[in-house]
């Protein structure tokens, strides 16, 4: 029986225009159909739970989109935004956005800024990295800049101190452009099996020479040379209203990206919570009197990473001890209760 043979286009894939009945030397492998392949979290933009603007933005937090932090390092100040913006046609809705709003066209030798999503051992070892079976990966993503050049993208392992830098090049002013980076295997270095930090997942926006003055580390995993990390990168701070834009963004393991993973917003939702959830609406009322004080108990959505810190952001009590299912809280009078909190486990 005839099969239909597809291939990946660069947004997606297409069938051969005529049939075969061996598929041998196709790479089906490429298809890579299986779910939860996306590594990255939140890669479509689309939660936003501490809101979807910050400005003023001069040192590193995570602002707007969940699971993506910006980091600041003396390199101008920013406005950081999820945008109604996204390429056409692509399904996706949402991108965000950071916009120089104070220049610094003469970085100091220490200065940077990037965004960045940071990803636990435990979820990492499909990749087998550290054994002879170790697998490359493949990010992809849709990039949007008034400001054309040389970016770097970088891949660095917190557990075992290696890295790999990519450069990638934005060709055209305000047009979204699709990108695929393939990472090669490293056998040196097992990530942890743990809910700590190994990988970074690093876009370069702007560096000062302590990270610029060498040579780009781009071929092989390694221990890394300062100077070596963002060779060739383009300065967005350099003007104000310079901006940058992403959406799309997937992390897999092969050579070969697939297309993007769209996940419904519950699970998306839910992947989010584990490190960050903020409490809206409903109020937490006391559960028990004893001895003068009211004690009331907080159910957390989903288990999260480590126990959280736990911020009352409206309503009255005293937050108790924390765990990664629940924590309680105090208070003096019958009518205590948590109306807003948040609670907080990120990497």
């Amino acid at each position: 029986m005839a099969k239909q043979a597809y291939v990946y286009s660069g947004t997606d894939w297409v069938p051969l225009a005529s049939e075969v009945t061996n598929l041998s030397g196709y790479q089906t492998k490429a298809l890579n159909q299986f779910p939860y392949r996306n590594l990255i979290i939140n890669g479509a933009m689309q939660v936003a739970q501490r809101g979807t603007s910050a400005s003023s933005l001069t040192t590193t937090g995570y602002r707007t989109a969940d699971r993506w932090q910006f980091q600041i390092t003396t390199q101008g100040t920013w406005t950081m935004s999820v945008e109604n913006d996204a390429p056409t046609g692509s399904g996706f809705r949402k991108s965000t956005k950071v916009l120089c709003t104070t220049a610094d066209a003469s970085p100091a030798a220490g200065d940077v800024v990037l965004l960045s999503q940071t990803i636990e051992g435990q979820n990492l070892q499909r990749i087998k990295k550290g054994t002879a079976a170790a697998e490359q990966l493949t990010v992809s993503f849709w990039v949007k800049s008034n400001v054309t050049g040389t970016y770097i993208f970088e891949i660095y392992d917190a557990d075992n101190t290696r890295a790999i830098s990519k450069s990638y090049t934005i060709s055209a002013s305000g047009v979204w452009e699709y990108k695929t980076i393939t990472i090669p295997a490293d056998t040196t270095g097992a990530f942890d099996n743990d809910n700590d930090a190994s990988v970074f997942i690093q876009w370069f926006l702007g560096a000062g020479s302590n990270l610029t003055s060498g040579t780009l580390n781009s071929s092989s995993w390694t221990s890394p040379t300062t100077a070596n990390r963002v060779v060739g990168q383009t300065n967005l701070a350099s003007a104000t209203n310079n901006y940058w834009q992403i959406t799309g963004v997937q992390l897999e393991v092969g050579d070969t990206a697939t297309p993007f993973e769209f996940k419904n917003v519950t699970q998306e939702l839910q992947e989010c919570y584990r490190y960050y959830y903020k409490h809206l609406g409903v109020n937490i009322h006391a559960g028990s009197y004893s001895s003068g004080v009211w004690i009331g108990n907080a159910q957390n959505i989903v288990p999260m990473r480590v126990a959280p810190t736990v911020t009352i952001t409206s309503g009255n009590g005293t937050v108790g001890l924390a765990g990664i299912h629940s924590w309680y809280f105090t208070g003096a009078a019958a009518s205590s209760f948590v109306g807003e909190y948040t609670a907080n486990s990120e990497l």
